[in-house]
């Protein structure tokens, strides 16, 4: 009979590593689960989450950060949720995107989303510099406004070396923004006498999620729903060019002295060496991505794929909101505030342009 050997038991390195971390860990699951719990309630109530777990876990954090400063025992932890948990959220997001769908929408539609997305990141970046935001804050706010609003910045937010004040004001306001887009963009259809097709392009141009997406065209029409959902899952498609651009740049950013207008610590300065200018992340996120494309991961394998992303992106949520002082983030209210929409109102005008553009009927 052959013996078995043993596995090794964990180092104690490693047990007060993991000990380092539960506390502040367990502490932003906590509060994932909270911020849940109210998605459903607020959906049970009401028919509709109008804030989603997401949004409402970073703004539990930053209410417990308000009245409550986190001692040693619990940072640890609340940086490991922040960072890793994020990192491995962005990993698995990529086995959302299916890349020969979205081929099959055709080169000039494809074409088209592309430069809205261009042009949108640019006007975005130069009317958060001229309302005289910091570097990272006007990436961050041109990256979710031009793409998928959180999860654009969520996915940016490591690559460009910004701190959690920076990234929790930008989700806080492009949410509520995100919301108000939702119940007001149906109003448009008349205004601007939009045939389905119109509006459903309009609304996956804009609208920052998928979910928000089906919330806003499906008070017009299945045809909007269909075509919204579609453009939406090509608009989110550039996230992975995107970011990896900025990988590239990212150095820049990190070590641009101004970076850091609402408070936040700003990262060490130092030189990157080029097989580290794309983080490791990002390089499985596009293998996920590659793997989803060519059938290597089973359909029924996709719904607890998403579900896990999500859940880990909440917590990390949590933990950014953890890390705010929401009296620095209110001294910058106005300036992030006015950013957002601006950018946004800048990118309806460049979607609508792009309807006319292609004739779409």
């Amino acid at each position: 009979m052959r013996s078995v050997t043993p596995l090794p038991a964990p180092s104690p390195s490693a047990l007060r590593g993991l000990g380092r971390i539960l506390p502040g860990l367990g502490l932003c699951a906590g509060i994932s689960a909270i911020a849940f719990a109210l998605e459903h309630i607020e959906a049970f109530a009401t028919g509709r989450a109008w804030l989603e777990a997401l949004v409402l876990a970073i703004l539990i954090g930053t209410a417990v950060r308000t009245v409550w400063t986190p001692s040693e025992m619990w940072r640890a932890g609340i940086a490991f949720s922040a960072k890793t948990v994020l990192e491995i959220a962005i990993v698995l997001l990529g086995a959302s995107l299916n890349v020969a769908m979205i081929i099959a929408a055709g080169p000039a539609l494809i074409a088209g989303i592309a430069a809205v997305v261009s042009v949108a990141l640019v006007v975005s970046f130069l009317l958060g510099r001229a309302l005289g935001l910091p570097k990272r804050m006007a990436v961050l706010v041109a990256c979710g406004n031009s793409i998928c609003g959180n999860s654009a910045i969520a996915a940016v937010a490591p690559v460009i070396g910004a701190d959690g004040k920076d990234v929790a004001a930008s989700i806080a306001f492009t949410a509520v923004l995100g919301v108000l887009v939702v119940l007001g963009l149906p109003l448009l259809v008349p205004l601007l006498s939009l045939s389905e097709t119109q509006y459903g392009v309009l609304a996956g141009l804009t609208v920052y999620a998928v979910p928000q997406v089906l919330a806003a065209t499906a008070p017009v029409a299945a045809a909007s729903v269909q075509i919204g959902t579609l453009v939406k899952l090509v608009r989110v498609l550039m996230l992975g060019p995107v970011v990896l651009a900025l990988s590239v740049l990212g150095h820049r950013l990190r070590d641009d002295v101004g970076a850091t207008g609402t408070g936040g610590v700003k990262p060490a300065s130092q030189r990157v060496a080029f097989n580290k200018l794309v983080p490791w992340f990002i390089i499985a996120f596009l293998g996920m991505a590659a793997l989803r494309t060519h059938g290597f991961i089973p359909e029924v394998a996709l719904a607890p794929i998403a579900t896990t992303a999500t859940i880990l992106t909440i917590i990390s949520m949590a933990a950014l909101g953890l890390g705010v002082d929401i009296r620095v983030v209110a001294r910058a209210g106005g300036r992030v505030t006015a950013a957002v929409t601006l950018s946004l109102l800048a990118l309806a005008a460049v979607s609508l342009g792009l309807i006319r553009v292609l004739g779409v009927g």
